[in-house]
């Protein structure tokens, strides 16, 4: 596998953040995210958003190249 660049750590970055709060929603009913950014939650749930479809973008790329 390639090395990553900036974007894609940022986008892996974001996308860990995002699970990690989601974990936090679903087991204790504690919005991580919307505590500490407040009106501007919203922003990072987009920016967490464009991570996913890129990493996920990432992931079939990289599954399809072949060795």
């Amino acid at each position: 596998m390639a090395k990553a660049n900036k974007l894609e750590m940022i986008a892996w970055i974001l996308v860990v953040i995002g699970a990690i709060n989601w974990g936090l929603v679903g087991f204790f009913n504690y919005n991580l995210v919307e505590s500490l950014l407040g009106a501007a939650s919203k922003w990072a749930y987009d920016l967490v958003g464009i991570a996913g479809v890129y990493t996920a973008y990432l992931l079939f790329t990289y599954c399809g190249k072949k060795k």
